[in-house]
């Protein structure tokens, strides 16, 4: 059984890293390069970048950070914001990144996973999905949830694999920010229709949702942002507590 990951997501916006409730109401939480290392020391398995403007306001890709992100970390990035193209991932690539997320690009063009997959190799493809439940059905949402689509979540989930996704960042945004707990049924539904890894992310709030994620949601790693940017939750003090729950995850000294 492969190891679970704790993945702490760097949501940045002009430079900075920021985090809301509900996708609404950013506050600034600090610079991103000295999170990312911080949290690199604290024992993170991998952290996640993402230009949450880039999208919406038609902005390149963040090269720049991402060439100063890997002078620094000794673990995988992967880094997410506008990218749209071939170009744009052999850019980020070679600035350092491990992996990139692509997002509402994909919905409007799926076959550019397909073309990522072909020339990067799917183990570096990230496909982050935000969703919300609207009337007892999750659609997808874009462009860092501003525009509502008629996209059913699983539907779109499962042909992100087939079209060559290596791995699936799913969020909800009705738990993002909330701190009451992951989408666990939603999540363990994905994760039996499809066979690439789980990324859980919108509602850790406590250590007990981390186990619940892993366990009922089976996620493959969970993705937290403002209870590690806030100190609410220390890394090394929460895969302590997932060892006790004989939760397997990656220790250090």
């Amino acid at each position: 059984m492969l190891a679970k990951r704790i993945i702490p997501c760097l949501d940045i916006k002009d430079g900075r890293t920021v985090k809301g409730v509900n996708f609404v109401n950013l506050r600034d939480a600090g610079d991103p390069v000295e999170l990312g290392r911080l949290y690199s020391e604290q024992g993170a398995d991998e952290i996640v970048f993402l230009d949450i403007t880039a999208t919406h306001e038609k902005r390149k890709t963040l090269t720049t950070l991402a060439r100063k992100v890997a002078a620094e970390l000794n673990i995988p990035f992967t880094i997410g914001g506008g990218i749209k193209s071939v170009d744009d991932v052999a850019v980020l690539l070679t600035a350092g990144a491990d992996k990139i997320s692509v997002n509402s690009a994909a919905v409007r063009e799926p076959v550019l996973i397909e073309s990522l997959s072909k020339n990067f190799g799917s183990q570096c493809i990230v496909v982050a999905i935000d969703a919300k439940l609207v009337e007892g059905t999750w659609y997808v949402h874009l462009n860092g949830g501003r525009k509502a689509t008629d996209i059913e979540l699983m539907t779109w989930a499962k042909e992100c694999q087939e079209r060559g996704a290596g791995e699936i960042l799913f969020t909800s945004m009705d738990h993002d920010g909330t701190k009451n707990g992951f989408a666990l049924e939603t999540l363990a539904e994905m994760s039996d229709l499809l066979s690439i890894p789980i990324i859980a992310s919108g509602g850790a709030g406590k250590k007990e949702h981390f186990q619940e994620v892993f366990t009922k949601g089976k996620a493959d790693a969970a993705l937290a942002a403002s209870i590690f940017h806030f100190k609410e939750i220390g890394i090394r003090e929460l895969k302590g507590y997932l060892a006790e729950k004989n939760v397997l995850v990656r220790t250090k000294n």
